[in-house]
């Protein structure tokens, strides 16, 4: 295989090989095809696309990099949820053991930070002692003593994504509709889950816009996953605005301990309650979703979810006791509120800004090398369609890196837009695939 004849062949718009494909995918992951080879190939990838034939081979052969695991030892049904990213985006952190605690097993394979939006392991890093990088076998132990465990890809799953991954993030080659679905698919069904949920974020803070893309990514997403014999559903949700209250790794983690506690923020709460719901359905514990989300809300009330949460933070090398003390998270120093400019109602956030000021901060990760601080954050405290005054703060920043506050402030004085006349939120959850 000549790489360079790849890349130019995908450049000029033609269809590669299902063999070729694999050819790449596998070198890659061995280390015998260079980062700035691989990044051109994601160009053109992004510019060029896959049809459905190389979008198959590309995930099956990302697949197939490395490790599938193997839960048919273990009873009952097992589910996962995958997001494709958002900002304030938390749900996976108590949506997991809540589902566990319906008595439906949660194997999660989860992300880093990709671009502007959070990922699931720099969040639960953030709590002391969490480890995400458990052996494949610590892993499936979690599934079955806890119910839920959530881990990063290891060496040896899905080798070629974890590289890619980080790769895209710092590359511009994030939000391709291919490429996105590729690295979703071969981590979900490298878990060996017999249903699968798949939260598909439309609009400012995801990387879907518009619901056009959005239901092309879902109905392509749902056909990797069902042509793999996974049961899929998408649900299509809205991004325009922060989720919940909280923007940054340990504050993230606080507002998954109030969800669980049945006092988190009502946008947050409630999709954890669908997804909940669907999961359920899914695997196939209640008769429709309407009645798996009563259990999910029963699992809260009872506490059992907040149990199972302590259970797993505790398998994963966690201090347990931030299920009943979040003040034991890390907590950044310094605090700067943006206040509103002038009265009136908040009309519309630049939610993607938020995130890119995120990053800034110290949240999320410029290039591959960059450490994240699990400290720094955002606490929202105006939303679209709230009133407020001259001078009400919009939104809290918690830093530690004084030289980034000043562009920080600015980005997110930006980000809130102040009318003269009221506007109602529109709803949280757009739609699904299949409808």
């Amino acid at each position: 295989m000549l790489m360079t004849e790849v890349i130019r062949r995908k450049r000029d718009g033609e269809r590669l090989g299902d063999a070729e494909i694999r050819e790449v995918i596998r070198e890659y992951a061995a280390g015998r095809v260079p980062d700035y080879q691989m990044a051109a190939l994601l160009m053109a990838v992004f510019l060029r696309g896959l049809d459905e034939g190389e979008l198959t081979a590309w995930a099956s052969a990302m697949l197939h990099s490395g490790e599938v695991v193997d839960l048919s030892g273990l009873p009952g049904p097992k589910v996962d949820k995958h997001s494709t990213g958002g900002v304030g985006d938390k749900v996976s952190v108590p949506l997991a053991p809540l589902v566990a605690a319906c008595g439906v097993r949660v194997p999660m394979i989860s992300g880093r930070g990709l671009g502007h939006t959070g990922g699931t392991l720099d969040k639960l890093e953030s709590i002391p002692g969490f480890r995400t990088d458990l052996s494949v076998e610590r892993f499936v132990a979690g599934v079955r003593e806890v119910g839920a465990c959530l881990i990063g890809q290891t060496e040896t799953l899905v080798p070629a994504d974890r590289k890619m991954y980080a790769l895209r993030d710092v590359t511009a080659t994030v939000d391709s509709i291919p490429l996105i679905a590729a690295s979703i698919m071969s981590k979900k069904l490298a878990e060996g889950v017999s249903g699968l949920v798949l939260d598909v974020k439309v609009g400012s803070g995801a990387f879907m816009k518009t619901m056009e893309d959005a239901r092309t990514l879902a109905r392509t997403l749902v056909g990797i996953g069902r042509g793999n014999g996974v049961r899929t559903v998408a649900v299509l949700t809205d991004m325009s605005e922060p989720l919940g209250w909280a923007v940054g790794n340990a504050l993230e983690i606080e507002e998954s301990v109030e969800v669980l506690r049945g006092e988190g923020p009502p946008d947050t709460s409630a999709l954890v309650r669908v997804l909940g719901g669907t999961l359920l359905w899914i695997g196939g514990v209640v008769r429709d979703v309407g009645e798996g989300e009563t259990r999910i809300e029963d699992a809260v009330r009872s506490g059992a979810g907040l149990e199972t949460f302590r259970r797993m933070v505790a398998f994963q090398g966690g201090d347990p006791r931030v299920a009943d003390d979040p003040g034991r998270l890390p907590r950044a120093r310094g605090r700067k509120e943006v206040v509103a400019g002038r009265d009136g109602f908040v009309t519309a956030i630049e939610c993607e800004q938020v995130g890119l000021a995120g990053v800034l901060l110290g949240a999320g990760r410029r290039t591959k090398e960059d450490r994240i601080d699990p400290a720094v954050g955002f606490r929202v405290h105006a939303k679209v369609g709230q009133r407020v005054t001259r001078g009400d703060p919009l939104v809290t920043i918690h830093c530690n890196d004084d030289a980034a506050l000043p562009q920080v402030e600015a980005m997110l004085a930006r980000a809130w837009t102040i009318g003269d006349d009221p506007v109602t939120r529109g709803p949280l959850i757009l739609g699904r695939e299949p409808d």
